[in-house]
């Protein structure tokens, strides 16, 4: 038997993916590509917050360390002290899962027990100790590709063939998640669109999508307002990115994705809700890989 509607329990609060879903960034940093500096102090991160789940959000994902091109790394006291008052601050107000984006154990320990119930790791749990934790945590994981580090990964990206080396990525990352004790039904995998990819490369991922969803697992997409968005569209600015972001994460939904990442939500959700309101016939011509497999406990 197989469930083909899973919902994700995130620390006791559910995420359905019986449709397609969308993740609202909370960037409580000062230097993001895109919102750098927009929702650094506390005030300001919940109020973003609660914005845009009133716009939508289904999960937020809360983030205190950029991860954009050239990126300086921070320490984990300043990580904590960014993202931990936040999170407490919007568990106690909302309804929605929350996640933390983070690749450090010490951080994913103190943000589950402020209150996350998903963790969204660039790193795909290679950071030491952040096997360890994830087990132990017990909330679903975000195993995400990354070529090389957020200061160097834009520096000449190269791949033979970007689609299978991403997939073999992942399938050995999903290895090593389960041989730590990680249910395999607690993953979501995500190719990591812009973080050591070309233009070229995301176009590659996005038109091959659907190839990842043989692993069974549910997808997430992230090419909100990125570089190669900005590229395609000759839309310099991130802020005016809007639109071919919200027709690429269409694209990546109609491949498989179950999560989008987007900065944007209230655009993003109104053309979702155009796209749920095809006849079912046509809806699932356009979204081939939305089905997910796994395994019962037999």
């Amino acid at each position: 038997m197989f469930d083909t509607r899973p919902t994700l329990d995130c620390g006791g609060r559910p995420l359905a993916l019986d449709r397609p879903q969308v993740m609202g960034i909370v960037n409580v940093t000062p230097d993001s590509f895109s919102d750098g500096g927009r929702h650094d102090t506390l005030d300001a991160a919940i109020a973003h917050g609660l914005r845009l789940v009133e716009e939508g959000a289904a999960i937020l994902d809360i983030g205190g360390e950029s991860t954009r091109p050239g990126a300086e790394p921070v320490g984990v006291e300043e990580e904590l002290r960014r993202v931990v008052p936040v999170i407490e601050s919007l568990a106690a107000r909302v309804e929605v899962p929350i996640s933390v984006d983070t690749f450090k154990p010490e951080v994913m320990r103190a943000a589950v027990a402020a209150g996350a119930g998903m963790i969204n790791d660039i790193r795909a749990l290679r950071e030491p100790g952040a096997l360890d934790a994830a087990a132990q945590l017990g909330v679903p994981v975000v195993l995400m590709h990354m070529q090389g580090e957020p200061r160097s990964m834009q520096q000449a990206p190269h791949y033979d063939d970007v689609v299978a080396e991403v997939h073999r990525f992942l399938a050995e990352r999903i290895f090593a998640a389960e041989m730590a004790g990680i249910d395999k039904r607690r993953l979501v995998l995500d190719p990591g669109f812009g973080f050591g990819k070309t233009t070229a490369h995301n176009l590659q991922l996005l038109g091959e999508l659907e190839r990842f969803a043989g692993f069974g697992l549910p997808i997430l997409a992230g090419l909100s307002r990125k570089r190669s968005i900005g590229e395609l569209t000759g839309r310099e600015a991130p802020a005016e990115r809007v639109h071919g972001s919200v027709a690429a994460h269409l694209i990546a939904i109609q491949r498989g994705a179950g999560i989008v990442r987007v900065h944007d939500v209230a655009a993003t959700v109104d053309a979702l809700k155009v796209l749920a309101a095809l006849p079912p016939k046509a809806a699932a011509t356009a979204s081939p890989a939305a089905a997910i497999r796994w395994p019962d406990d037999e």
